[in-house]
């Protein structure tokens, strides 16, 4: 028996049914911690396949966890299907879902075979920025006795290793006091100025930041009417660094920022979150190179890619799985451009022909790439 055949051929016996999901999950985008229809979609698809279904786990509603075999070697699959406020999926959630139901289905049926344990992870809430659903697992036992993780995710072209650093997400609230604008301005503390003086020590900041940290931000909450000065204010901020310790620098130098704007204004601040960063991906070599191999066997080319790439940068809360155990995180090509990450084009370019390919051979990919390592002896004992 051939494992890599056999697992090609159960994949083909599901893949309307894979493609199909992804469909599904496309039309109905649910935002992190709410994917009640994603994440039983997927539970209920790996059931009928045979494998063992949890859901719920770690005390997360929209997490779960399919198994199948008893192989020694033990890997884990990641699904993600969160989406994006207001412009759904537009970083192709609906498709590492799909890919990783359709790789978890194909290795399942030569498992024990191939000496493998595989688990299809369902991870909610990657797009929150704080403590993410694979954090929150790493913390509560889901990757506990696995030997190494992959997941697959869709780009506008076909990249091994991602340019992935640290990120910290928070909230931001300012409390001042409301007065008539007009006739009683100085017995009010303006929030809204606090939060100018602070966007303004931002930009002053960008100056001294190093080229490869990251500060953007939306204000949530502006003020009530003109005519009131502004009590309560609030905004939603990332920062990022090249890595953890980077990432802790340009964090500290943030919040002074926003500490500013409370003493020029005598505003009260407080910050929410933040406390549950992304780590940078450390990408397994070894890894990379049996799924390189197996994702050009499944039709994947990969581009010769500049050193302008570099400046291209993402996180994700795969980079703490990472620290964790070996573990791998391509991105697959849609041919979208112009149309890149998290634009409504890019949404749209998420259920298109190229899309549906990159499913399919996604999913293969992952599955001949997780029965190379199943088989490789050496590999077994390294891990």
């Amino acid at each position: 028996m051939n494992a890599k055949s056999g697992a090609q051929e159960r994949f083909q016996g599901i893949e309307k049914d894979i493609l199909g999901l992804s469909h599904r999950i496309h039309a109905n985008p649910e935002l992190g911690f709410e994917e009640e229809k994603a994440s039983n979609w997927l539970a209920e698809m790996l059931a009928e396949a045979g494998m063992d279904v949890k859901l719920g786990i770690c005390d997360l509603p929209t997490a779960f966890v399919a198994r199948a075999g008893n192989g020694p070697l033990h890997i884990a699959i990641c699904a993600e299907y969160d989406s994006l406020p207001g412009i759904g999926h537009a970083c192709g959630h609906n498709m590492i879902a799909a890919m990783a139901a359709g790789a978890g289905i194909a290795v399942a049926k030569v498992a024990d075979y191939a000496g493998l344990t595989v688990s299809v992870i369902g991870t909610p809430a990657e797009e929150t920025g704080n403590a993410g659903g694979k954090i929150l697992l790493l913390e509560r036992g889901a990757f506990a006795g696995v030997h190494a993780a992959m997941m697959v995710h869709p780009a506008p072209m076909e990249i091994l290793e991602s340019h992935i650093i640290a990120a910290a997400m928070f909230d931001v609230h300012y409390t001042g006091k409301e007065a008539h604008a007009a006739a009683f301005p100085e017995l009010g503390i303006n929030a809204a100025d606090a939060l100018t003086v602070a966007q303004t020590a931002i930009g002053l900041l960008r100056q001294h930041l190093k080229q490869s940290d990251r500060v953007h931000g939306i204000i949530t909450h502006g003020g009530d009417a003109p005519n009131v000065i502004p009590a309560h204010t609030s905004a939603k901020y990332i920062v990022r660094g090249e890595d953890l310790k980077d990432l802790e620098d340009v964090r500290a130098k943030v919040y002074r920022c926003f500490e500013a704007g409370a003493t020029a204004t005598g505003a009260k601040l407080e910050i929410r979150g933040g406390d549950k960063p992304y780590a940078e991906m450390r990408f397994d070599r070894e890894m990379n190179s049996i799924y390189k191999r197996n994702a050009e066997a499944a039709g994947r080319t990969f581009p010769e890619l500049g050193p302008g790439m570099q400046k291209v940068t993402g996180s994700t809360d795969m980079g703490n799985v990472s620290h964790a155990i070996p573990s791998i995180h391509p991105m697959i090509g849609i041919n979208s451009l112009p149309a890149v990450n998290h634009q409504p084009e890019f949404t749209a370019h998420c259920i298109t022909e190229e899309a549906d390919r990159a499913v399919r051979e996604g999913a293969l990919a992952m599955a001949w790439t997780a029965i190379e390592m199943g088989e490789n002896a050496s590999l077994r004992e390294h891990r």
